[in-house]
């Protein structure tokens, strides 16, 4: 075979590779969305540096968590999960420099408190509504003073 056949067969697999590849991200993404409840949400994973580290992804509620999937991944698990009775609502802001550019558009910062520390997410003002209503909507027997 000539180079360029080799290059053409090349082109071809890598091609293949991408449509295979988003292939999986719609499947994985319609799989996810299967049972409801899951909305766009951005995860601030490095709160370091001013107005980097948002990661995109996807939210979901089960049950008494909320589980964040990153978007462009084929995994089936969540990256990260908060459960209800851990976090505690601190607040919202517009999004600021460069952070306008790394969110969906017209997404709200929301800060909340954790055990771990700072939560930072992003998140449309009515999936905040959403996550304000399963927030305050904690089972029979929840310590009320606790916050």
């Amino acid at each position: 075979m000539a180079w360029w056949e080799w290059l053409l067969d090349i082109c071809g697999a890598l091609l293949l590779l991408c449509v295979l590849y988003g292939a999986g991200l719609i499947v994985r993404r319609r799989t996810l969305s299967r049972n409801g409840g899951t909305f766009e949400l951005s995860h601030r994973l490095q709160t370091g540096a001013e107005g980097r580290g948002w990661v995109l992804g996807l939210g979901r509620y089960s049950g008494e968590t909320l589980e964040w999937f990153r978007v462009f991944t084929l995994s089936p698990r969540p990256k990260r999960a908060w459960r209800r009775d851990e976090l505690e609502y601190d607040g919202r802001r517009e999004p600021v420099g460069t952070e306008q550019a790394s969110l969906y558009p017209d997404h709200l910062v929301i800060r909340c408190q954790s055990p771990e520390g700072l939560v930072e997410l992003a998140m449309s003002v009515s999936s905040l509504t959403g996550f304000q209503a399963w927030l305050e909507a904690m089972p029979p027997g929840t310590d009320w003073d606790r916050r």
